[in-house]
């Protein structure tokens, strides 16, 4: 019974609702056939005959001059870094068979690479070259001190780390356009 008055005013509330609603409904009838609606009041006698506006064009501008002179998104870079990579000797023979090299060039220790260079069936020793053709961002300049470090990956997959994996790490950062750079593949996962 404590409901009561609660109950009575949504009763209330719902019936002044109805009340309100002005949608003209009338009684549903089975035998009525579907009609189109009149649309006269909506749009008034000749509007179908009123000049429409132009449809608006999807072509784009041509670039400011500026920009057509410069390929897109194309950062200023230097040139390729060169060297040479080697299997440290105690781990010569070790190679996973199928194993894909990775060469990753960073410009600081830890974030995305600058550069990856991916080389299938690698030979050693092997000499290498990265540069700004193997940029992940073309925006990105290939330019400052460049951390360098090589990867043989057994499974092909350069998120993966498994066991037997070799790794290398150049002696110090270099810059771009440095040759005689050595890697040595030293460690083993």
């Amino acid at each position: 019974m404590a409901n009561r008055p609660a109950n009575l005013a949504a009763l209330l509330v719902a019936v002044a609702l109805l009340a309100a609603c002005d949608r003209n409904l009338a009684p549903f009838d089975p035998a009525e056939q579907p009609r189109q609606p009149d649309l006269s009041k909506i749009f008034p006698a000749g509007a179908e005959d009123a000049p429409t506006a132009p449809e608006p064009s999807l072509e784009l501008p041509p670039p400011p001059a500026a920009m057509r002179d410069e390929p897109a998104l194309a950062a200023e870079s230097g040139e390729p870094i060169r060297g040479t990579l080697r299997l440290a000797p105690e781990l010569e023979g070790t190679q996973p068979s199928g194993a894909v090299l990775f060469l990753i060039a960073r410009t600081a220790a830890a974030g995305p690479p600058l550069a990856v260079k991916r080389i299938e069936a690698p030979r050693f020793p092997l000499d290498f070259e990265i540069g700004p053709g193997d940029r992940m961002l073309a925006s990105v300049p290939f330019a400052g001190a460049v951390l360098l470090t090589a990867r043989l990956d057994a499974d092909g997959n350069a998120t993966s780390r498994t066991p037997g994996d070799l790794q290398g790490v150049a002696d110090q950062p270099v810059s771009p356009g440095a040759s005689g750079v050595e890697i040595v593949l030293d460690e083993k996962l």
